[in-house]
């Protein structure tokens, strides 16, 4: 398998990569929007929808703690220093070892899971239980033996993705959760109406799109021949030090994911609704973030991993610039528009069917919380790959305790002042804690500084973004007006909106001299 010979992938530089990828979220994004205006019409917001969506977060909560997180930040710089060294053999023996070691840690997460669905639905829904809501914390306990195989097979999906990624073909892992968005669209508007609790279906499509995706990227595995099958022997040295790099790294990549999972168990406490519409405005979130902030992620990591084993000081902070200076560019003006325009984005993709307009009020705040952090969660992105591309965890790893605990303190704070939307604020203050803090290890471990090129860029960017704001402001109509008009008449003043937002904005780079050379790295 590893003798076939085929063309090199063709180079497309930091940016075009970037590019793809985002285009291939993009899709995958939009796709996952049509998914929850889905949900949405059908089931609208508390019920039994929050009993999916506590279920449907904790394997995808893991997956991200786990095979996106811990895992693949660890994994990557090792793939990448055995392909630099020992070349395809190494990492096909590597990968092989790493598939039994990680198939067997998933098999017994997924049996526990499955197995201990009860006190795992008490865990994750705690409010269910306080408020005697039996039924629905019934119903979060069955969902979990569904949704639960999801995390085996989209695990096993991250893994195939990050060995893709490391061989440049980052199109593949870009579009592929597009089957886990077209299977629970399936679910809801077509296999819903024939199950006795119509949200089972939702559950089913989850199960389904895990086997799926995984399914679609071995034949990509194959042609880049290091599609193998697992090898259970003995201890392997590059699965030791995974396993050493990966143990603290379940903190320092994905504290993110366990403020947004306390946020769940908080959320479970108050006024029914207060998941669903906490889970609405983070799904917008995740929109730019993708599209951004984990684009530039993606394709981050494998080159710092190979700046760093080519010991390469100065290409190594030059990459953490360039995506320093995108992250200016397109979070800024993203994490505006998102706050100024919350409550018609809400009302255009979710104000219809099951759907009342109190629910899009209230995810509304939540959503403006969520983009304040926005900028945040971009940088950690981008950050923490600069700490475990140099194999460094133990720094990432005190960082996010400190962090998860801003976070703990936050929310019982806010939540009693702000309710559903203070814990999405706790969420956005501790990131943009965790984000300077990882910016001030990487200046104090190799010397990282914003470049001049930068600072004139981020100066730019504010300029244009506030022309962008005004604009907006003065065209935008009142509240009402959301409210009232129909579904096309407000689809049609939002994209008049965003339309002039956008060319107002490119406009004002380019007379303030912004070049699209100025991007490329």
């Amino acid at each position: 398998m590893s003798s076939i010979t085929k063309a090199p992938p063709k180079k497309h530089g930091l940016l075009g990569s970037s590019l793809i990828v985002g285009l291939g979220t993009l899709l995958s994004r939009v796709l996952g929007l049509v998914r929850d205006v889905s949900v949405g019409h059908m089931f609208g917001a508390g019920g039994m929808v929050d009993a999916f969506f506590v279920a449907f977060k904790i394997p995808n909560f893991l997956r991200r703690l786990f095979a996106e997180g811990a895992f693949s930040q660890a994994f990557i710089p090792v793939l990448s220093e055995y392909k630099q060294k020992g070349g395809k053999e190494a990492v096909r023996e590597l990968v092989a070892h790493v598939e039994a070691w990680l198939g067997i840690w998933l098999t017994v997460v997924t049996l526990v899971l499955i197995l201990a669905s009860p006190l795992v639905a008490m865990l994750f829904a705690p409010g269910f239980w306080w408020q005697g809501e039996s039924a629905k914390l019934t119903e979060v306990g069955y969902m979990i033996k569904l949704t639960a195989p999801y995390l085996f097979f989209i695990s096993l999906t991250s893994l195939s993705g990050s060995i893709l990624n490391v061989y440049q073909r980052f199109a593949v892992p870009a579009i592929t959760p597009v089957l886990l968005n077209i299977s629970l669209i399936t679910a809801a508007l077509w296999l819903s109406p024939s199950f006795g609790v119509p949200v089972h279906a939702l559950a089913w499509g989850v199960f389904v799109a895990g086997a799926l995706q995984f399914a679609f990227q071995l034949p990509f595995l194959w042609r880049e021949g290091v599609l193998v099958f697992p090898v259970f022997a003995a201890k392997h040295p590059g699965v030791k030090k995974i396993s050493l790099l990966m143990i603290p790294a379940l903190f320092g990549v994905s504290v993110s994911q366990i403020n947004l999972l306390l946020d769940t168990v908080l959320a479970s406490l108050l006024q029914d609704g207060s998941v669903s519409w906490l889970y609405y405005s983070d799904r917008l979130v995740e929109l730019p973030l993708g599209i951004i902030g984990i684009a530039i992620a993606t394709v981050v990591l494998p080159s710092l991993s190979k700046d760093h084993a080519a010991q390469s000081v100065t290409a190594f902070s030059s990459t953490l610039d360039w995506a320093i200076r995108l992250i200016f560019l397109l979070g800024i003006p993203a994490s505006i528009a998102l706050i100024v325009l919350a409550e018609p984005m809400l009302s255009v993709i979710f104000y219809h069917g099951e759907m009342d307009y109190f629910s899009i009020q209230m995810a509304s705040l939540s959503l403006r919380a969520y983009a304040f952090g926005l900028l945040a969660f971009m940088f950690i992105k981008i950050l923490a790959p600069g700490f475990y591309s140099r194999q460094n965890t133990k720094t990432p790893v005190k960082i996010a305790i400190y962090a998860m605990f801003a976070n703990m303190v936050l929310n019982l704070l806010l939540v009693f002042w702000l309710q559903h939307a203070g814990l999405a604020l706790a969420t956005a203050l501790s990131s943009w804690l965790n984000a300077a803090l990882l910016y001030v290890g990487l200046r104090k471990e190799i010397g990282l500084r914003v470049s001049s090129e930068s600072w004139k860029m981020l100066v730019r960017v504010l300029v244009s973004t506030g022309v962008m704001v005004l604009l907006i402001f003065w065209l935008q109509p009142d509240g009402a007006y959301w409210q009232s008009q129909s579904i096309w008449s407000r689809v049609t003043m939002l994209t008049e909106l965003i339309s002039i937002g956008l060319v107002s904005y490119v406009f004002s780079l380019l007379l303030t001299g912004t070049r699209i050379s100025q991007l490329k790295h």
